[in-house]
């Protein structure tokens, strides 16, 4: 994760920071999402009744996609110099587009939208974070998820 100097943290905003590296979205990470989740809808998890949908195989679930965020921003995202923790502070917004097939590779391109000192010492970082798929034009989600970081 790169770190800047608060002085330096809105000079990055409106600028994309980066792409992720594309990751594999395999009917095993689907199928241990369901576990956890106790969602075992069958378009996630019945490959042979998954055919006979308008997707054609298993898809992953929408959260599962989004829970990906903090895992795939975490080299791409810039963090305010003498950082003591950051935490996760929600999403402002959330629109799902299209399904992530099994089997597809995604990576996610983070820009940031906001950097602003909520308290002395928490700053809340804002990104517009887009799952894209591999040989896909539109992407899986567009996200708006925050940060605060305490300084």
């Amino acid at each position: 994760m790169p770190f800047v100097p608060i002085a330096e943290l809105k000079d990055h905003v409106g600028k994309e920071l980066g792409k992720s590296e594309w990751l594999t979205i395999d009917q095993q990470r689907i199928n241990q999402f369901a576990e956890c989740t106790g969602d075992h809808q069958f378009i996630h998890v019945d490959p042979e009744k998954a055919k006979l949908t308008p997707f054609g195989t298993t898809i992953a679930h929408g959260f599962l996609s989004l829970s990906l965020i903090p895992m795939l921003m975490e080299k791409i995202m810039i963090m305010p110099k003498d950082l003591k923790m950051a935490v996760n502070y929600g999403l402002d917004s959330v629109r799902f587009i299209q399904p992530v097939k099994v089997n597809s590779r995604v990576r996610l391109v983070v820009t940031l939208t906001d950097a602003t000192e909520k308290n002395p010492g928490q700053w809340l970082l804002k990104a517009r974070a887009v799952l894209e798929i591999e040989g896909q034009e539109k992407p899986a989600y567009i996200a708006e998820p925050l940060t605060l970081c305490f300084v």
